[in-house]
């Protein structure tokens, strides 16, 4: 193998060799508390907080997190996309070890579809957000503003 002679340390415990299998404890999978036993917090607290789910989110110290407030509503839809975005990449993760968890899918599609309706509603009003949404006709990606410019304060690129 690659890494055979060679002295990494990769920082990982190494199990002896006369431990056998049946020596091992195992884990008890009706003993833990599954993700989705846990309320989900709505959309804005999870992408602040970084962690939908109720019960997984301990604060650092006693620090908390800070809310953000959009200066306009350019901004304030693009919070909001970010958002969802945030919501749908959580329970994806979440989904991908309980995928029969059906109500948690049906909240996946919900967020989904908010999702693209927010994105079509910003790309209408203020341009493309990614590359894809740009049609043969026009291109409008050199108008929007670079981030260097930091037009109005917006901490938004």
């Amino acid at each position: 193998m690659f890494f055979d002679g060679n002295d990494f340390d990769f920082g990982m415990p190494m199990i002896p060799q006369e431990v056998k299998i049946e020596d091992i404890t195992m884990i008890d999978d009706k003993k833990i508390k599954k993700y989705g036993d846990s309320k989900l917090v709505s959309s804005k607290e999870g992408f602040l907080r970084g962690n939908m789910f109720g019960n997984l989110y301990d604060p650092y110290k006693d620090l908390t997190y800070l809310p953000l407030k959009p200066k306009n509503e350019k901004e304030y839809l693009l919070y909001e996309i970010m958002e969802i975005d945030f919501a749908i990449n959580d329970i994806n993760l979440y989904l991908d070890l309980y995928p029969e968890d059906k109500e948690m899918y049906e909240r996946f599609k919900m967020y989904t579809k908010k999702c693209m309706e927010l994105k079509d509603a910003y790309s209408k009003k203020y341009g493309p957000l990614t590359i894809d949404e740009t049609n043969q006709m026009e291109y409008k990606w050199d108008e929007n503003p670079w981030p260097w410019e930091n037009i109005g304060g917006s901490m938004y690129v």
